[in-house]
């Protein structure tokens, strides 16, 4: 991470310089370590330019000019997502930094690190990649300037940009360019995206073309229709190149890669991660290690298809699984660290249960442009055996040094009740007392326009995990996670989840906003209130007021929000709900924590000014009139 240590390794030059927006900790749940890890264990000399200062292309400089190029990502999350939240308020800490630290890392982190790594080295090809650059690749709608920006292969001026897992493509570019193969001549990689000047033409074969840039930037309807067909065209088996023209200029997208292999998979994770931040930082924590240090990743990707949520996008549909060796070899050598207790506590990914699942016809699968496995219904070819992960948990309860192994990632409902030996194996072993899930909703239009499965579903799940739990000898409880303000979500919605809330007894004390991410279908029906896979008209709850009101309502218990639920109770003619009676959500007489409460505004407020950066130390994102 320094020059120095590049002298101590003896290196004459560098072939890679890995640009990042998070701290460098060497833990396979950070990109830069993975990436970094697996360029290594192919040959390459590797640099990461950890949270550099973007005010000049000085640290870019500093390890001299990479011999093959410069590897850029914004970090493990995107950049502005990372900065504000839901109301576009500026983050008081940044999880990805020493000591939580905000203000390591400016705003579209992607096009300034790309900026300066052509300053500093002109004529070194620049590659883009990274959960921002990688649903970012089209035309897409930012919320925080809410407006639709051009791709950022265009923005950043990017050689190439990597989307997905990148690890095979990287690899696949490297080796091109150590061969000597101009940058501009790679185009025929999976997984990449390019820009095509005004003399050049796009490929014809297989190769789809979608409304331009100007079209979906003007009108509603081709932002719909491109978001269908971009989504249509992620399954790797029969996915076609698509193309989008921006003025004269186009961008190519590639079909994505295939699916990592078992082997491939267990030799990503199999290889020498110290799981430790760099030793630069001091006694300075990484808030984000702190929760995965101990874990163990098992899988990637995810067939839920959520339509708020971007795991599908990027780590693609198909799971890909590591063997019960590769698994039990890292608990192994987990056990081993100074630092371990004894407890793992996560064994699972970006779901807790989909180890193992796949089409079980693999011809079907060839052909399918179905977006989701489980949603309206289970996939009748879709093998849901829970067993293969039931030996997993087994047999790393067994190993030595081991005490405790606790899953913590989420857990799909509609899959776990499939396997009545998967609960109770949870609730005896491996749940510390609270199991996460996510019914998102409860009513039946939001959740369908989410593509998650009905109230019900979850309501039969709480009770075979109570039963479960009984059994074990244990009193657990299930944390369930709910959002305000989707597509399709309106007051009377919201006030229908709050009643749920009430008349089952729950007081979440974690919900979530919805923010419009780029590139999910959720996010276009927030831009243009339609519907992109039907066509149908979709009602969204656009001003910061409304936002507010839907948050207050899964929350209604809390004093503070007396006001915010009040008008809102008011505003929909359900006064009703106030009083003393056994549905109401609030008091007639409102409680003293609420009384200096502000209404909620009527008025939107200003989103951050564009390209004023990222400011941790205001108040506000917004600039101060002189």
């Amino acid at each position: 991470m320094t020059p120095e240590e590049v002298k101590q390794r003896g290196w004459d030059a560098i072939d890679v310089v890995f640009v990042t927006g998070d701290a460098y900790v060497d833990h396979p749940s950070f990109a830069m370590a993975l990436l970094g890890r697996v360029m290594e264990d192919a040959g390459y000399r590797v640099a990461i330019l950890s949270q550099p200062d973007w005010h000049s292309c000085d640290p870019w400089r500093q390890f001299g000019r990479p011999r093959l190029c410069f590897s850029v990502s914004a970090g493990n999350m995107d950049s502005m997502i990372n900065h504000y939240t839901a109301n576009k308020k500026v983050r008081n800490d940044d999880a990805y930094s020493p000591g939580g630290q905000p203000g390591r890392r400016p705003d579209r982190a992607t096009l300034a690190y790309c900026q300066r790594a052509r300053e500093a080295f002109p004529g070194v090809p620049v590659i883009a990649g990274g959960v921002e650059a990688s649903l970012r690749r089209l035309a897409h709608y930012d919320y925080w300037s809410d407006k639709v920006r051009r791709s950022i292969v265009l923005d950043s001026k990017a050689d190439l940009l990597v989307y997905g897992m990148g690890e095979r493509g990287l690899l696949q570019i490297l080796e091109r360019l150590a061969k000597g193969e101009p940058i501009h001549q790679i185009r025929d990689i999976r997984g990449t995206a390019y820009r095509l000047g005004a003399s050049q033409t796009p490929p014809e074969e297989d190769t789809i073309r979608l409304p331009s840039f100007e079209e979906v930037s003007t009108d509603k309807r081709s932002f719909a229709r491109m978001t269908k067909i971009a989504h249509l065209e992620t399954n790797p088996f029969n996915a076609r190149r698509l193309v989008q023209y921006h003025g004269r200029e186009a961008v190519v997208v590639n079909p994505p890669q295939l699916p990592m292999e078992e082997a491939e998979m267990d030799r990503v994770y199999g290889l020498p991660y110290t799981r430790s931040p760099h030793p630069a930082y001091g006694d300075q924590p990484i808030p984000a290690l702190q929760v995965v240090r101990h874990s163990i990743q098992i899988m990637r990707g995810c067939f839920g298809g959520c339509t708020f949520c971007s795991i599908t996008a990027h780590e693609g549909r198909v799971i890909q699984s590591r063997s019960e060796r590769s698994i039990l070899e890292e608990i192994r050598r987990l056990s081993e660290d100074p630092t371990f207790t004894g407890v793992i506590s996560d064994v699972g990914g970006p779901t807790a249960n989909m180890y193992r699942m796949n089409c079980s016809r693999p011809e079907i699968r060839a052909k399918c442009k179905r977006l989701s496995c489980v949603h309206p219904s289970i996939c009748k070819l879709l093998n849901t055996d829970h067993d293969p992960l039931i030996r997993l948990l087994e047999d790393s309860r067994k190993q030595p040094g081991v005490k405790r192994v606790f899953v913590a990632s989420g857990v799909r409902t509609d899959l776990a009740q499939r396997s009545q030996a998967y609960l109770d194996q949870m609730a005896r072993h491996h749940v510390g007392g609270h199991m996460k899930v996510a019914p998102e909703h409860t009513d039946p239009g939001v959740l369908e326009l989410m593509k998650k499965p009905p109230i019900e579903n979850y309501e039969a799940f709480a009770e075979q995990f109570h039963q479960a739990s009984c059994r074990a000898g244990k009193q657990q409880y299930l944390v369930p996670y709910f959002i305000a303000g989707h597509p399709g979500s309106d007051l009377h919605a919201m006030i229908d989840v709050a009643l749920y809330l009430k008349r089952s007894g729950q007081r979440p004390e974690q919900v979530q906003d919805f923010i419009p991410g780029p590139f999910d279908i959720a996010t276009c029906m927030y831009h243009t209130g339609i519907d992109p896979m039907t066509g149908r008209d979709v009602y969204v709850a656009r001003g910061m007021r409304q936002r507010r009101l839907q948050r207050a309502l899964l929350q209604f218990f809390k004093p503070e929000n007396d006001a915010l639920v009040r008008e809102a109770l008011k505003e929909t003619g359900r006064t009703d709900l106030i009083g003393s009676g056994p549905d109401c959500l609030i008091p007639a007489n409102p409680p003293k924590q609420s009384e200096k409460q502000p209404p909620a505004k009527k008025r939107s407020e200003s989103p951050p000014v564009p390209g004023q950066g990222y400011r941790p130390h205001r108040k506000t994102s917004r600039k101060r009139s002189r």
